[in-house]
């Protein structure tokens, strides 16, 4: 007997897609940037470096957000396991 979904509503292709595709915005806009500030090649390399932390960070909590929404958060009441196993 099993007690709710058996199984979460993850698509790996939609976590995939978004997470990825966010780490992409996130690069492009940088590059953009980086192209088009007329300044020193050191604060073009910082924001460079900025942009790729961005876009981890980005892709992170993309991720983490459609991961939570499949499996439930655990401080969330209604998705929530009621009989916590030991």
């Amino acid at each position: 007997m099993t007690q709710g979904r058996s199984r979460p509503d993850l698509s790996y292709a939609k976590l995939v897609i978004f997470s990825i595709g966010a780490a992409t915005l996130v690069l492009v806009v940088t590059a953009v940037l980086v192209v088009s500030i007329p300044a020193p090649p050191g604060v073009l390399l910082a924001i460079a470096i900025i942009g790729v932390f961005a876009a981890v960070a980005a892709l992170g909590f993309v991720a983490t957000r459609i991961t939570n929404r499949a499996f439930g958060d655990s401080d969330d009441p209604e998705h929530s396991d009621p009989h916590p196993t030991q």
